[in-house]
């Protein structure tokens, strides 16, 4: 009973945080619209170059630290140690506040460098930089408070917050790039103000997060010191071990998603360099890196959100069973997280291929839709990838095999950039050979991680349920919905009223063919 009742839990906590985050990208995805029609396709290329090393730096500062508080914490909490908990909290502070800091310094003094000797197809972009720099600090700490309440079991604070942190960036994003490209209209390096415009969002809308984050553990301090006063349980570990277990947890998890973001960052580069040297101009590069943030990036982006709620919800869970050793729950755990991904996963996938271009024509009206729409056919398979990679890898990190994802995505950035380059230098697939690499990267990650897991816990995959019924489903709604958004296209002329009703079928004929299959108990 104990076993059932933990892994809802995982899938409630995992839901609250995957509905905040499809919330969040919804907003991200509704702002964008108004925001790129407002500072241009070309600013929008270098909003989204600088965002790429932005969360390189991000990564490379206090990517790891959410979930290294999340773990540790669990783990402490699991055997009652509140005392220890409470040293883990306020280390993990005092280090997000050392290579957040860092990190910031590095990024607002380093912008000039980056631009001149890496992003010169991309003129303008140090602005931008500058803007994201104490963005850095700002969410280091932020990350902290997150993962001590996901390390006690609930994500209802992270949610809350990623979404008022949504609100206010989208907001302010919109307002501050309209002035700056109102301010700036003679300026040679308008496009950079533009995008320095949209980035201040994300500043703003960290500190608010930050600012409600802080405000609920003041109320919820003394209730925690409490039980800290109980707690008869702790081994009073020295801080020294403490900064010890939190650097050690952070940096397999920080290399590991460093070579994920690192891969969109050479991938820009690669970009940049080869399409100039084929005699593209910086305008056109700017141009279809922009489409591909917007066009694909975001669409994809909403689905892969819910595998790192996911994902992060799993992870406390399995450091509490791994600490009692109940290694049959951990493969239950797994299979359940897999299982609700790929129920979203699944008809996202073909929706995205169905529906791709009409979707960038009504929210992307300045790119070309054509093009959109094909990186959507050519790469939407990414989310089901993403998402198991992901839930893989957090599990992995649950087990305490920290090194095992950093070494398989090593070995899958390799892969990416030997692919991505050949496909850029030696054919003309232009922007899509980054489409393609960026729907690959995730495979060998995930192909990798199953063959570990079986090693070290047992676990097998399970294919009937978890894949071949939501994809024949998925594959039925697809059809249904191709049909639908033609016959409402051709009888009301207009993309809009066509995509209402294709959604409403796709809603139908999935859900439906799942009930179906409940009945038959295929499900």
């Amino acid at each position: 009973m104990n076993q059932k009742k933990s892994i809802k839990n995982i899938i409630m906590h995992g839901g609250i945080l995957a509905m905040a985050g499809i919330f969040v990208r919804i907003i991200g995805l509704v702002y964008r619209i108004p925001m790129v029609n407002i500072i241009g396709a070309e600013a929008n290329g270098i909003y989204g170059a600088a965002f790429n090393v932005y969360n390189i730096m991000l990564v490379l500062s206090s990517y790891g630290l959410p979930m290294a508080v999340s773990k540790l914490i669990s783990g402490r909490l699991a055997n009652h140690r509140y005392r220890d908990a409470r040293k883990i909290f306020i280390s993990s502070v005092t280090v997000s506040v050392c290579t957040g800091g860092t990190a910031a310094l590095i990024l607002y003094f380093g912008a000039d460098f980056i631009e001149k000797h890496f992003y010169s197809a991309y003129s303008g972009i140090a602005l931008p930089l500058r803007v994201l720099a104490p963005t850095i600090f700002i969410v280091s700490v932020l990350g902290v408070f997150r993962g001590f309440y996901q390390g006690q079991g609930t994500t209802i604070p992270t949610a809350i917050s990623q979404l008022i942190e949504q609100i206010v960036n989208a907001v302010v994003s919109i307002a501050a790039g309209a002035f700056l490209v109102r301010a700036y209209k003679g300026s040679a390096k308008v496009d950079g103000y533009g995008a320095a415009g949209g980035t201040m969002g994300t500043a703003f809308g960290a500190f608010f997060g930050l600012t409600f984050l802080l405000i609920l553990f003041i109320v919820y301090y003394p209730t925690f010191t409490r039980r800290v006063k109980r707690d008869i349980y702790s081994v009073d570990e020295p801080y020294k071990n403490i900064y010890k277990d939190i650097i050690f947890t952070m940096i397999p998890i920080i290399i590991g998603q460093t070579f994920y973001q690192i891969s969109a960052l050479i991938d820009d580069v690669l970009y940049g360099k080869l399409m100039t040297s084929a005699g593209m101009t910086s305008s056109e590069i700017k141009t279809s890196i922009g489409n591909f943030n917007s066009s694909y990036v975001i669409l994809t982006g909403v689905v892969m959100g819910v595998a790192s709620a996911m994902s992060a919800s799993l992870l406390p869970s399995i450091v509490a069973s791994k600490e009692k050793q109940e290694y049959s729950t951990i493969r239950e755990k797994i299979s359940a997280t897999i299982g609700a991904n790929m129920f979203i996963a699944m008809p996202s996938f073909v929706g995205l291929v169905v529906l791709g271009k009409p979707m960038v024509q009504l929210l992307f009206s300045r790119y070309d839709s054509d093009q959109g729409g094909m990186m959507l056919k050519i790469g939407a398979i990414a989310v089901v990838f993403y998402t198991i990679s992901t839930v893989t890898s957090s599990a992995l990190q649950g087990i305490d095999k920290m090194n095992i994802p950093v070494i398989h995505s090593c070995i899958s950035l390799i892969v990416h950039i030997v692919l991505v380059f050949g496909l850029l230098k030696f054919t003309n697939l232009g922007i899509y050979a980054i489409v393609i690499g960026n729907a690959t990267f995730p495979i060998v990650v995930l192909v990798l991680n199953l063959v570990s897991l079986n090693k070290y816990v047992g676990y097998t995959q399970e294919y009937i349920k978890t894949f071949l019924i939501p994809m024949v489903c998925s594959v039925f709604m697809g059809v249904v919905t191709a049909l639908t958004y033609k016959i409402f296209h051709i009888i009301s002329g207009h993309n809009i009223v066509a995509l209402f009703f294709a959604f409403i079928m796709a809603a139908v004929s999935y859900f439906g063919t799942i009930f179906i299959c409940k009945k038959k108990n295929l499900y």
